[in-house]
């Protein structure tokens, strides 16, 4: 699989490349994305807000 570029394109030409790229991945990878964001969100969720 290689690397995602980030893009600014359409939505709808960036919702079907997403969609195609999703298609191209093994349940394994796919699994393995989910997880990625399960626990970015997690560590979104418990860090320390910086006050000013």
């Amino acid at each position: 699989m290689k690397p995602t570029t980030l893009n600014h394109e359409h939505p709808k030409l960036m919702e079907a490349r997403y969609i195609e790229e999703v298609r191209k991945m093994t349940p394994q990878q796919r699994f393995e994305k989910l997880m990625a964001i399960i626990e970015i969100s997690y560590l979104l969720k418990t860090a320390k807000k910086i006050s000013k």
